[in-house]
């Protein structure tokens, strides 16, 4: 889901300030922990929650907007996170942001269905960016992609048959008890809204 938003004057100079949350890439980045990454991941309250359930798990927030990216330090504050880190950096350079083979499980979610023909290719799902969490996924490393737009599910699925990724599970009206949900998920679910979810597990040849 697109989350362009006006720039608070405050946001700048809070990130230039920060230290603990805040990194450039995974380049070279060591953990004994499992790494989890959502790309386009809002404001965080999706993975710092997860963050805050799973200490056993490493997660690393991927966003391009600055005032989101902000919001979710903010919110690692609140919880005292030691397992979280955000990166402010746009998807398309991901095999520039992480070593390859080196992320257990990749979240897509709710990102913006660029609905248009035109502007299909900008999708997180589309084939060229498939091919580029091919190469930074571990073998057996996984996707969970879930959204609200069933033209978007519909064609992702397809690119996602197209590549080296093999389906796990999927479900057109997913919903799980007691598990941290995006923003945009609680306003679908609280609305009585479909939502869509697949798992892909990646297949290295």
């Amino acid at each position: 889901m697109n989350m362009r938003m006006r720039k608070k004057k405050w946001v700048s100079p809070f990130l230039e300030n920060e230290k603990e949350y805040l990194i450039s890439d995974l380049k070279g980045f060591v953990s004994e922990k499992p790494l989890y990454i959502e790309i386009g991941m809002g404001m965080g309250d999706f993975i710092t929650a997860s963050a805050e359930q799973n200490s056993d798990i490493c997660y690393i927030g991927l966003e391009k907007e600055e005032t989101c990216v902000a919001r979710a330090i903010q919110k690692a504050r609140d919880k005292q996170l030691e397992n979280f880190k955000v990166i402010l950096a746009d998807a398309n350079n991901i095999e520039e942001i992480c070593d390859k083979d080196s992320i257990d499980l990749i979240y897509l979610h709710f990102s913006d269905p660029w609905p248009k023909k035109r502007t299909h290719k900008r999708r997180l799902t589309y084939p060229p960016l498939l091919k580029k969490y091919e190469m930074i996924l571990k073998d057996k490393g996984s996707i969970i992609f879930k959204t609200d737009n069933e033209a978007f599910y519909d064609d992702s699925l397809s690119y996602f048959e197209e590549s080296n990724f093999v389906l796990v599970e999927s479900d057109r009206n997913y919903y799980r008890d007691n598990e941290p949900m995006t923003a945009y998920q609680a306003k679908f679910v609280k609305e009585g809204k479909p939502i869509y979810y697949a798992k892909y597990q990646l297949e290295k040849v």
